[in-house]
C-alpha cells in the first residue's frame, strides 16, 4: 500500500524487485524515488541501508535531484560483502514549511506572532530529539530566541535560521508521517566483481617447440609458469586459460580452422574431450592435475588470480556421448548435431541440449565447477552462456553463490541486448561486451552512458580489447596506434578491461579479408612467441599495459564504473571524458583516429570535476610525465604513435614510469 507520503518508483530497481540489485563492497551508488504529497507542506527523504544482519547504518539524507520534479536522490556505500538492502523512507517536514512560511510572513508582518510561537514549539520538539553531545543546547538557545518577546522579530527568527542549528537539525531532522518503500534487496559482492585486469594465454603455446618437419611439442603448466611473472609485472590481477581438458580427435580442426587436421595437429581446446577423460581432466600434453595445482599456486603467489573456461559443450569422444546419448540433439538420421553459428561451423563440438535431463546436466554441472573449486580456481568465464537456458545458470550460479560467495562468473555472450541483460540479472557478475564494435566518438559515449547508468545495479562490462575469436577491423588497418589507442579506450572506460597473448605484439593480420578470425589462429595450433627479443627490440606494447594497469591501481576513480562524464569537443574523431572519486578525478582525451594528427578543443564542465568554472588547476599526464594547467576551456594536440591520448590525474599521483612508445 502507498504511505502516507507516498515513495514510488525507488531505483536502481532489477526485475520489478524480484532479484537484487548488484554493488561491491566499497562501491557508491545512488538510490533515486519520486516523492511528493498532497498540499504545500514540505517532505523530505533518506536512504536507510542495512547490512545483511539486518542492523541499519546511518541514514542518508535525500535530495531533490531538480526542483520541482519531485525526484530524490542520495549516495550510499556497502561496506562489507552480503546480502543488504536498501529502504527509502519519505517524510514531512515541518521545520522546512515552518521555514517558508516564516520567510513570507516575518517580513510581511503577517501573524508575526503566532508563526514565531509556532517555530518555537516545532524547535523545543526538534531539540528533545537531538542528543546532548550532537549540539541540543544550540537547538534550544534558538528556540529561547523565538520566544524572547524584548528582541525585534526579525532577530527572533534569524535566530532559528542561524547556520549552527540549521546544521544540527539537518543532522537531526522531525519526521512526521514517515512513510516507507519495500526494501530492495542489494547483494554485494568481492571487490574483483567490478573491478580487474584480465590477461589471457594459452598454456600450450607458452614453451611450446615448433620445428619444421618435427612433430609439435606443446607446452606444459610447467612452462607456462614461467611466463605468470611477465604477467604479473603488466599489472594483471586475473590470468585467463582456455579449456585445459583432453582434446577429441573426431572431426578434429587443422591450421585455420581447416576441416583436414593432420597426425599431430592439436585441435582446438573448445572440443573438449576424448577417451583420456572429459572436463574433470586435464590435457596429458599438458601436465598432471598436480602440475596445474603446482601453476596455481605460483599465480597465487604473483597475486594472479586464475579463471577458468567452463564450455558446456564437448567433442564427440567425450565419454558423456556415450554415456548420456539423452544430453545431446539428434538429427532424423539419429546423428548427433554439431554447433552451428552461421556461417560458422564446429564439426568437432556437440552442443549440450537440456529437455530430456535438466537435472542430471544441473547435477554434474555443479561437480564440476566444485572440482574445480576444489583446485583453487574461484573465477570461470563461461563460453556462449546464451546457448543453455538462463534458468539453467540461475539454478547452477545460485547454488555455488549460497555457499561460495567469492566465485564469480563472467559470461561470454556477444549476444542480443535483452539476453546479455538478463544474464547479468539471473547472476553472472561479469559480462563480455560490445566494446570490440565500439569505435566512433558518439557509439563510445552512447554505450558507457548505458553501462554506467541504471543497467550497472545489474550488468559489469568487461572490455576485452581483443580475443582468440575477434580481431576487428579497426586493429587489422590501423596498425600499432589503434592497439595503444584501444588499450587506453578499454583501461579507463571500465573497471574491469581484457587483453588477449599478441595484442602487446600487435598482432593484427586476418585469416582473409573481412574476417575477424586470425591468420594461424591459435585456437587450432600452437603458436610460441619471442616475448623477450619484442621487448628487446622496442615492438611490444608491455610498457603501455604496464602504466595503465598501475594507473587503474592508484586511482580509485578507475575502478569504478557509475561516475563517467563525457565532455564536450569540437572534433568528431577527439572523445574526452572523466571519471571520478571522492577527490580523485581522472581526465582521459583520445584521439580515436590511428591515422592522422587531431587537433580540438576541449570544454570542460566543471562542476562534474568538482571544480568552479573559472579555475584554472595544474593536471599531469601520466602517460607522459608532462604537466599543464587546464582550465574549462582547453587546446589538445594528439599524434598517433607519439601521443594519442592524455591520461590526465586532477590530483596528481607519483611518477610511475612507462610510456606509449
Amino acid at each position: 500500500m502507498i504511505g502516507r507520503i507516498p515513495v514510488v518508483d525507488v531505483r536502481p530497481l532489477v526485475d520489478c524487485g524480484r532479484r537484487p540489485a548488484k554493488a561491491v563492497a566499497g562501491e557508491t551508488f545512488e538510490v533515486t524515488a519520486t516523492v511528493f504529497r498532497e498540499g504545500h507542506d514540505a517532505v523530505a527523504a533518506n536512504v536507510v541501508l542495512r547490512d545483511p544482519s539486518g542492523r541499519p547504518g546511518p541514514w542518508a539524507p535525500m535530495r531533490e535531484l531538480e526542483p520541482g520534479t519531485d525526484r530524490w536522490g542520495a549516495r550510499v556505500t556497502p561496506t562489507g560483502e552480503g546480502r543488504w538492502t536498501y529502504t527509502v523512507e519519505a517524510w514531512s517536514d515541518p521545520l522546512a514549511t515552518w521555514r517558508h512560511t516564516a520567510g513570507i510572513k516575518i517580513p510581511a508582518g503577517i501573524d508575526t506572532d503566532l508563526v514565531l510561537t509556532e517555530g518555537a514549539r516545532l524547535h523545543e520538539r526538534a531539540a528533545a530529539g537531538v542528543p546532548k553531545k550532537d549540539g541540543r543546547a544550540t537547538v534550544l538557545a534558538a528556540v529561547d530566541a523565538l520566544r524572547d518577546e524584548s528582541r525585534p522579530p526579525a532577530d527572533r527568527h534569524a535566530a532559528a535560521l542561524a547556520p549552527d542549528v540549521v546544521a544540527v537539525l539537518d543532522r537531526h531532522p522531525l519526521r512526521e508521517l514517515v512513510s516507507a518503500a519495500q526494501p530492495v534487496q542489494l547483494q554485494v559482492e568481492r571487490q574483483r566483481a567490478l573491478y580487474g585486469s584480465w590477461y589471457e594465454f594459452f598454456p600450450r603455446s607458452e614453451g611450446a617447440v615448433v620445428v619444421d618437419g618435427e612433430p609439435p611439442r606443446s607446452g606444459t603448466f610447467r612452462t607456462a609458469a614461467d611466463r605468470l611473472p611477465a604477467v604479473a609485472a603488466m599489472g594483471f590481477d586475473v590470468l585467463y586459460l582456455p579449456p585445459i581438458h583432453p582434446i577429441g580427435t573426431a572431426f578434429r580442426k587443422g591450421p585455420n580452422n581447416s576441416l583436414s587436421a593432420g597426425p599431430h595437429d592439436v585441435g582446438s581446446p573448445w572440443a573438449i574431450g576424448s577417451p583420456e577423460g572429459g572436463h574433470d581432466a586435464v590435457h596429458p600434453d599438458l601436465g598432471t592435475i598436480e602440475d596445474f595445482d603446482f601453476f596455481v599456486a605460483r599465480a597465487r603467489e604473483l597475486r594472479l588470480e586464475i579463471a577458468l573456461d567452463f564450455a558446456l559443450q564437448c567433442s564427440p569422444d567425450h565419454p558423456w556421448v556415450a554415456k548420456h546419448p539423452e544430453w545431446f540433439s539428434h538429427r532424423v538420421d539419429g546423428t548427433i548435431a554439431y554447433a552451428e553459428n552461421p556461417p560458422k561451423k564446429y564439426q568437432d563440438i556437440y552442443p549440450v541440449a537440456f529437455d530430456e535431463d535438466f537435472a542430471g546436466i544441473v547435477k554434474e554441472t555443479l561437480r564440476l565447477l566444485r572440482h574445480w573449486m576444489g583446485h583453487g580456481v574461484r573465477i570461470f568465464r563461461v563460453d556462449n552462456p546464451h546457448t543453455k537456458p538462463v534458468v539453467f545458470w540461475e539454478k547452477v550460479i545460485a547454488d555455488i553463490n549460497r555457499t561460495d560467495p567469492d566465485v564469480i562468473f563472467l559470461a561470454e555472450a556477444f549476444t542480443r541486448p535483452a539476453m546479455m541483460s538478463m544474464l547479468g540479472q539471473i547472476g553472472f557478475q561479469q559480462s563480455y561486451t560490445y566494446f570490440t564494435w565500439r569505435t566512433g566518438k558518439d557509439e563510445l559515449a552512447d554505450y558507457l552512458r548505458e553501462l554506467s547508468g541504471e543497467k550497472a545495479a545489474w550488468m559489469r562490462p568487461n572490455f576485452f580489447v581483443n580475443t582468440p575469436d575477434i580481431l576487428h577491423g579497426y586493429l587489422q588497418n590501423g596498425g600499432r596506434p589503434a592497439f595503444e589507442v584501444r588499450a587506453v579506450l578499454a583501461a579507463t572506460l571500465s573497471p574491469s578491461w581484457g587483453v588477449y597473448a599478441g595484442f602487446e605484439l600487435c598482432e593484427g593480420t586476418p585469416a582473409k579479408p573481412g574476417s575477424e578470425e586470425y591468420l594461424n589462429s591459435e585456437k587450432y595450433q600452437l603458436r610460441p612467441r619471442d616475448w623477450a627479443a619484442a621487448e628487446a627490440e622496442g615492438r611490444s606494447l608491455a610498457p603501455l599495459l604496464t602504466t595503465l594497469n598501475r594507473l587503474r591501481r592508484r586511482h580509485p576513480a578507475l575502478q569504478q564504473l557509475r561516475d563517467i562524464t563525457f565532455h564536450p569537443v569540437d572534433n568528431d574523431a577527439v572523445l574526452a571524458y572523466s571519471k571520478r572519486r571522492d577527490d580523485d578525478v581522472v581526465l582521459v582525451v583520445v584521439n580515436l583516429d590511428p591515422f592522422h594528427v587531431q587537433e580540438a578543443t576541449v570544454s570542460l564542465n566543471m562542476p562534474e570535476l568538482g571544480l568552479s568554472w573559472h579555475e584554472s588547476i595544474p593536471v599531469r599526464d601520466e602517460l607522459t610525465g608532462e604537466t599543464y594547467h587546464w582550465g574549462s576551456s582547453n587546446y589538445v594536440r594528439l599524434e598517433p604513435g607519439r601521443a594519442p591520448a592524455h591520461v590526465l590525474s586532477l590530483r596528481p599521483s607519483p611518477s610511475i614510469g612507462g610510456s606509449l612508445s
